[in-house]
């Protein structure tokens, strides 16, 4: 049983007070729920005669009434309660606060509505009678054919009101209720209590006033950027008067087509942009920040929408450019201000580490002037949800720092479409216990879950955790929620280490296809680890003399995992980006190499190196500086182009194998491209030192090395070379004698 002083809550199990619900699988007791009960009144009396009956064995009748000397479960408020605690006001408890009391032969169970009933059932019989729910489909029901409970006497209310946790399985509407979480999307329906909606959910500038419908007659409403006024990724001018009598009659239509929601987001658009105008820059200097001119305009739709609606709330982003609190404004009695955390290191604490002070002093500010707020929070990796993201330990002191800050809403923002992160069903079970009760121990939440749900793997798997979260800390990395992988905090070591407890942690449970199917499930990341490093690892693998599983044939390895991530129902391995698209790529980087260049052929194996296309890393590509192409004339029929229209670095190869000091390598690129010129030059290609921060080599080509259909193996020196470095080649910005480069492969022979 879990005891929490924190939230009021008093379970005593001294035997005088003690109630015995069955006996040997028999019971006399009845749960009884009002006549004019709630639908989630009547589905909370529904879920507990379920559950009874499956712990003990026993049928527990439901009845609209009881005779006085009947031995009862109240369910919900009624005359039963209303005499036995005169005291309790239920309408005090919000939407979500609960009551659990016992008195002689009756346990009540009730309070607030709609939802405080089903979350008072809900708590009783996880930590009276210890059912949990570890996810939507999976969950644990002790089995008791004789029940007894202790003493009751817990009045509680949630200090955060609106809570989600936003993961797959957490949005089921069942399993939302019992993890007493609300928020805009789970799909708990009326008889499961409902949630929070919010009108347009954020990001609704754009929305609200479309510039495909304004900006051309009314340029001047959207923002004023170096002087011009931009209708593509702007923000809207917010001192515009007219602007604003648009924007409140919009969203007046909004909330009129759901007056119930209660909320709608007034809220800038997911980019920076903000208007530069003479009056918007005075309210934004007069703030010291950006949110200045934001709550101004905020607060004056707050006014109009409250003398229409006076109980909706209106909702706006402190975010990127507005996250700093303004000087001299406040918002208004309905605003309520949304502080995002996007930007921190989740590997330190929001409110001790030190990468995260500066928002420490944001948050502190918000709360001193805001009168309501909520936290919008990151807890995954957006750029690859299939990778460890050792932020578990930061969880419970995180909650704790937003609710001492008077934070009353709370938007763990998860990996809501992928079903292989990294343990999605530990950390959606987690949130929800820590959101409903800050004062939870989160190691100890951890560990009751990995028991509970991993059974005789827990152990390893705790090891494994505990190791991820100690290779973080000790690298000191600022952990985003943005990381394309794992080598900044990850050491080699300390993977072949983690694939051993894995190991250990799959033989445990390997008579137990159930949970060994959780353990595999879990294990996902881990190998995409070693296929997001693989070279490296091999590399690192061969100097430590340990074998790397997948080495001797990466292209198997990589299929396996496809068709496990498939059969587990993957879905999305990045934020919008589907699985498939991850399927492809891993097949395209083990893919079977191209012929030997004519200079390494006949030498042994370990006195070249051949690094082709397929594990180049590509920059710029959504803004069109790089691209993967076929090309027949390339080695494997495939290569990186790059147009000629910028500078940068954007084809990279970093360098991960075997390299170490004794004898140099000679270094080549193979390359060409199109020309439209016969002279001037055509590239640059050079190689770095990352961890030394030096220029190795660095040379220019001209076109008449490299133009034409055939590709040239350029010669860039002998160098001592060493993991850390990495070849890259950039264009020159001449598209006049240049259309495009494109590079094919690297290539590197040891001098003997």
């Amino acid at each position: 049983m879990h005891l929490t002083a924190a939230i009021l809550m008093v379970l005593t199990a001294q035997v005088s007070g003690e109630l015995v619900l069955s006996q040997e699988g028999a019971t006399d007791w009845i749960i009884v729920v009002a006549e004019d009960a709630l639908a989630p009144e009547r589905t909370a009396a529904r879920e507990l005669q379920e559950h009874l009956e499956a712990v003990t064995g026993a049928v527990f009748p439901i009845r609209e009434t009881a005779g006085e000397d009947a031995k009862a479960i109240v369910v919900g408020p009624c005359t039963h309660f209303g005499r036995a605690f005169p005291d309790v006001d239920l309408e005090t408890l919000g939407h979500d606060g609960i009551v659990m009391k016992t008195a002689g032969d009756r346990v009540y169970l009730a309070g607030g509505r709609p939802r405080g009933t089903l979350y008072a059932v809900y708590t009783f019989l996880e930590d009276a009678v210890g059912c949990r729910w570890w996810s939507a489909s999976e969950g644990f029901v002790p089995e008791k054919p004789t029940l007894r409970i202790p003493a009751l006497d817990v009045v509680y209310t949630p200090q955060l009101v609106y809570r989600e946790a936003f993961y797959r399985g957490a949005f089921d509407g069942v399993y939302a209720a019992r993890s007493k979480c609300n928020g805009h999307f789970v799909r708990a329906p009326e008889e499961y209590g409902g949630h929070y909606t919010i009108l347009g959910w954020c990001h609704t500038f754009d929305r609200i006033l479309p510039p495909d419908r304004y900006f051309e007659q009314h340029p001047e409403w959207y923002s004023e950027i170096d002087g011009v006024r931009r209708a593509e990724r702007s923000q809207l001018c917010l001192t515009n008067e007219a602007m604003r009598a648009e924007f409140v009659k919009n969203a007046l239509e909004w909330i009129r087509r759901d007056p119930e929601a209660g909320m709608i987001s007034v809220s800038q658009n997911d980019w920076h942009g903000n208007c530069q105008c003479a009056q918007c820059k005075a309210l934004d200097d007069a703030a010291g920040s950006p949110s200045g001119s934001l709550l101004h305009f905020v607060n004056a739709v707050a006014e109009e929408i409250e003398k229409e609606y006076p109980d909706f709330l209106v909702l706006t982003l402190a975010y990127q450019y507005t996250r700093r609190a303004p000087e001299g404004v406040t918002p208004r009695h309905n605003v309520m201000i949304q502080l995002c955390s996007i930007e921190c290191s989740f590997s330190q604490p929001l409110a001790t580490g030190p990468q995260n002070a500066d928002f420490k002093e944001d948050m502190e500010a918000w709360s001193a002037i805001a009168p309501h707020l909520f936290v919008w929070d990151y807890v995954t990796n957006f750029r690859n949800y299939i990778l460890p993201h050792p932020n578990l330990r930061v969880l419970a002191p995180n909650i704790r720092f937003f609710v001492e800050n008077n934070v009353i809403g709370l938007f763990e923002q998860g990996d809501s479409s992928c079903s292989i992160s990294d343990f999605p069903e530990l950390r959606a079970w987690v949130l929800a216990k820590l959101m409903w009760d800050p004062t939870r121990d989160g190691e100890a939440l951890i560990n009751e879950f990995l028991e509970g749900y991993y059974g005789t793997a827990a152990e390893p798997l705790r090891a494994y955790i505990d190791l991820i979260h100690d290779a973080a800390e000790g690298s000191d990395v600022y952990l985003r929620c943005y990381m394309s992988d794992t080598a900044a905090w990850f050491p080699p070591e300390d993977v072949f280490r983690a694939i051993e407890l894995f190991d250990e942690a799959e033989r445990r449970v390997e008579a137990d296809p159930v949970i060994g199917g959780r353990v595999a499930r879990a294990r996902m990341p881990l190998d995409n680890v070693l296929l997001n490093r693989y070279y490296e690892l091999k590399g690192a693998a061969k100097r430590a003399d340990v074998p790397l599983p997948g080495a001797t044939d990466p292209q198997a390895f990589a299929e396996d995992f496809i068709a496990r991530a498939e059969a587990f129902d993957a879905n999305t391995y990045r934020e919008g980006r589907p699985f498939g698209e991850y399927a492809r790529m891993l097949r395209a980087r083990f893919r079977p190499p191209g012929p030997l260049p004519a200079i390494c052929e006949g030498l042994p194996e370990e006195d070249y190196i051949l690094i082709e296309d397929n594990r180049f890393n590509l920059f710029g590509i959504d803004a069109g500086w790089s691209a993967f192409v076929d090309d027949p004339a390339a080695a494997d029929a495939s290569a990186a182009r790059m147009p000629a229209t910028h500078t940068q670095w954007a084809v990279q190869c970093e360098i991960h194998e075997d390299v170490s000091a004794g004898n140099p390598w000679q270094c080549y690129v193979e390359i060409r491209c199109d020309a439209v010129a016969d002279s001037g030059p055509a590239l640059t290609v050079g190689i770095y030192d990352a961890r030394e921060r030096r220029t190795v080599t660095q040379r220019t080509v001209s076109l008449a090395e490299v133009a034409g259909d055939d590709y040239t193996a350029l010669d860039l020196g002998a160098h001592d070379l060493a993991p850390g470095m990495y070849f890259w080649v950039a264009p020159v910005n001449n598209p006049e004698q240049v259309e495009a480069i494109y590079v094919d492969r690297f290539f590197m022979v040891r001098e003997r």
